[in-house]
C-alpha cells in the first residue's frame, strides 16, 4: 500500500497542476485507448466461431462505418475476397451481416416474414418523412394492401397518358428552362435532372394541381422533406435538430396540401375525375381496404408523399447517370436518334406508350445504366429468429454460419450486377451487351421461367435469383418498376431529339459516385456540354435563348 501511495503521489500532483480540460482530455484518451485494446482482444481471441467472420476494426461502435460509407461496393468486393459470400461488420454500434451473390439476395430478400423484418430498420427514417399509418408505419398486411392500391393505379391506360404528359414536360424543359438556355452551353446534369424529374413525376403520377404548385410551394417543402433522409437520421430521427424541425413542418404542410386537393376534387363535378386525368391521387381516393374501410384522406396524402419521395430519388439519379454516360458515347446518342427515325419516322412524331416500347436500344441504355448505377446500394433487414446460412468461402469451400437476432442483414444486389461471372468486363458501360446474340449479353436472363408469388398485392416475380435486381425482390420489390422504365425511357427519347451531349474539354469518363446519402447519386456538380441538334426535332417558337 505504501509503495502504491509513493508511486501515485507524483501523478496526483501532476493532475492537480493541469487545467481541467487537459485532465478531461487525458481521461478521455485513456478510456478510448482501453476501449480500443479491449475491442481488438475480443476480435482476436473471444469471437464466436459459428458466426460469420467479422471485418477487423479498431474503433468500437464506429467499426467499419467510414470505409463502408465512402464506397460500399469497394468495401463489399474487398471483404468478399477476404471472407467469401458472408461476413459481418460493425456499423455505428450495429452488427451487420452481409450476404452477397444471388444466394445471398435470395436468402434476405425472399426471407420469411417471421424471420426477417424491414419495418424495424426503416420506420425511424421513413415515418417522419412519409407520415403515419403508411409504408413501414403499419402492419405488413396493411402495407401489402397499400401496394396493391398503388399497383392498380399503374395501368396501361395510365401509362398511355403518362408518356404524353412526361413528353410535354421534357419539351417545355429543353425549350424554356434556364438549364438549357441557348443553342449550346454547359449544364449541371445532377441539378437539371433533379428538377426535370420532379416536374415529370408530379405531372404524371401526382396530378395537375400538384405540378402547378411545384413552381413555388412544393419546391422548398420537398427540399426540407428530403433532408429527413440524411443517414444520421437512422439514429437521430427523433432529435430536435434544425433539419428535423424543418422536415416535420414540411411533412405536415405537404400532407395538408394533398388533403386540400382531395377536398376540392370531391366538391367539384360531383367528385368525378376529369376526363383524361389518370393520376394516382384519383386512384387512391376510390380505394378501400379489405374490411371495407375507405382509405382516409390523411393516409392517401401520406402515400402520395411516399410515392413522390421514393420515385424522385431513384429516377433523378438514374436519368443523370444516363446522360453522363451518354456524354462519353456520342456514337450511342447518334444510334438512339437514328433508331427513332427508322422506327417512328423521319419526322419524329409525338411519342406514345406503344411506340416507346419499340425503341429497344433506348430501353437497353436505361437497363445498362441501372446495372451499374442502381440508386440503392444496400438493403437491410432485422433478424427476428436465429438463422443459418451455408456460404462459399474464399477457397471455394462451404461453411455454415449462425446469424443471431442481434444482427442486421444486408443485401447488395448491385454487387452481382458488377461481377464478371455474370457480366464480362463489368465496369464497362455498354448498352449493346443486352443485344440478342451479342457475346457480352447475359443470355440466361429471361430464358428461365420466373417463380411468381402473391404477397398481397398481386402476382409478381420473386426475382431474387437474378444477378440484375435494380428494383429489389420479394415482398418489398419496388412496385414503381414499370413506371420508372416508362418515365426514364420517355425522358431519354425526348432529350435525344433535341440535344447532343459531350464531356467538357479535357475530361474523360464520368464523375464519381456520391454515397453520402441513403440513395447513391452522381457527385455534384456534374457538368457536360450540350448542343442543340440540327438533325433532330424542331423546338417550338420562342425557346429560351442565351
Amino acid at each position: 500500500m505504501g509503495l502504491f501511495t509513493t508511486l501515485s503521489e507524483p501523478f496526483e500532483r501532476l493532475l492537480a497542476a493541469l487545467p481541467l480540460w487537459q485532465v478531461l482530455l487525458l481521461g478521455g484518451t485513456a478510456f478510448l485507448t482501453l476501449a480500443v485494446a479491449i475491442n481488438i482482444v475480443q476480435q482476436l481471441f473471444f469471437y464466436d466461431r459459428n458466426a460469420p467472420p467479422m471485418v477487423f476494426h479498431t474503433v468500437p461502435i464506429v467499426g467499419s462505418a467510414v470505409s463502408y460509407g465512402m464506397d460500399p461496393f469497394k468495401f463489399f468486393f474487398a471483404n468478399h475476397e477476404k471472407y467469401g459470400d458472408v461476413f459481418s461488420f460493425m456499423l455505428l454500434g450495429r452488427t451487420v451481416t452481409v450476404c452477397l451473390g444471388t444466394k445471398g439476395n435470395e436468402f434476405i430478400l425472399n426471407g420469411k416474414l417471421k424471420d426477417v423484418n424491414a419495418e424495424e430498420i426503416y420506420t425511424p427514417l421513413t415515418t417522419p418523412v412519409f407520415g403515419s399509418d403508411v409504408v413501414y408505419d403499419c402492419p405488413n398486411h396493411k402495407l401489402m394492401e397499400q401496394k396493391k392500391f398503388v399497383k392498380h393505379g399503374l395501368t396501361t391506360e395510365a401509362f398511355r397518358s403518362y408518356v404524353s404528359l412526361i413528353s410535354g414536360e421534357v419539351l417545355d424543359f429543353v425549350a424554356h428552362n434556364k438549364n438549357f438556355a441557348g443553342n449550346a452551353g454547359t449544364v449541371d446534369i445532377t441539378k437539371a435532372m433533379s428538377e426535370l424529374t420532379i416536374y415529370t413525376a408530379s405531372r404524371s403520377l401526382q396530378g395537375r394541381e400538384v405540378r402547378e404548385k411545384f413552381n413555388s410551394t412544393f419546391a422548398d417543402l420537398y427540399h426540407d422533406l428530403d433532408m429527413g433522409f440524411s443517414p444520421i437520421n437512422f439514429m437521430l430521427s427523433w432529435a430536435p435538430l434544425p433539419h428535423n424541425r424543418a422536415r416535420d413542418h414540411a411533412q405536415r404542410t405537404m400532407a395538408n396540401l394533398y388533403m386540400d386537393i382531395i377536398k376540392e376534387r370531391r366538391s367539384t363535378n360531383g367528385g368525378q375525375r376529369v376526363s383524361g386525368e389518370e393520376d394516382m391521387l384519383w386512384n387512391l381516393m376510390s380505394c378501400s381496404y379489405k374490411d371495407g374501410t375507405k382509405v382516409p384522406d390523411k393516409e392517401a396524402a401520406h402515400m402520395m408523399i411516399a410515392l413522390l419521395m421514393a420515385g424522385q430519388h431513384s429516377s433523378s439519379s438514374t436519368s443523370a447517370w444516363i446522360l453522363l454516360r451518354l456524354a462519353t458515347r456520342p456514337d450511342i446518342q447518334d444510334e438512339l436518334l437514328a433508331e427513332q427515325k427508322q422506327i417512328l419516322g423521319e419526322n419524329l412524331p409525338p411519342l406514345t406508350y406503344e411506340n416507346l416500347s419499340k425503341l429497344t436500344l433506348n430501353a437497353k441504355v436505361v437497363k445498362e445504366t441501372l446495372r451499374l448505377h442502381a440508386p440503392i446500394h444496400s438493403i437491410m433487414r432485422k433478424v427476428q429468429n436465429p438463422l443459418t446460412i451455408i456460404a462459399e468461402t474464399p477457397n471455394s469451400n462451404t461453411k455454415e454460419y449462425l446469424i443471431p437476432t442481434t444482427h442486421t442483414l444486408m443485401s447488395a444486389p448491385g454487387f452481382t450486377s458488377r461481377q464478371a461471372t455474370y457480366f464480362p468486363n463489368p465496369s464497362l458501360w455498354e448498352p449493346h451487351r443486352w443485344d440478342e446474340g451479342h457475346n457480352l449479353a447475359y443470355t440466361q436472363m429471361g430464358q428461365e421461367k420466373e417463380e411468381m408469388e402473391d404477397y398481397g398485392y398481386g402476382m409478381i416475380s420473386k426475382g431474387a435469383s437474378s444477378p440484375y435486381l435494380p428494383f429489389g425482390a420479394g415482398r418489398h420489390r419496388c412496385i414503381g418498376e414499370q413506371f420508372a422504365y416508362v418515365q426514364l425511357g420517355t425522358v431519354l427519347a425526348m432529350l435525344m431529339r433535341y440535344v447532343r451531349l459531350e464531356n467538357l474539354e479535357g475530361k474523360t469518363g464520368v464523375v464519381d459516385t456520391d454515397y453520402s446519402s441513403l440513395f447513391s447519386r452522381p457527385m455534384a456538380p456534374a457538368k457536360v456540354k450540350f448542343v442543340r441538334r440540327s438533325d433532330g426535332a424542331e423546338l417550338p417558337n420562342g425557346f429560351t435563348k442565351a
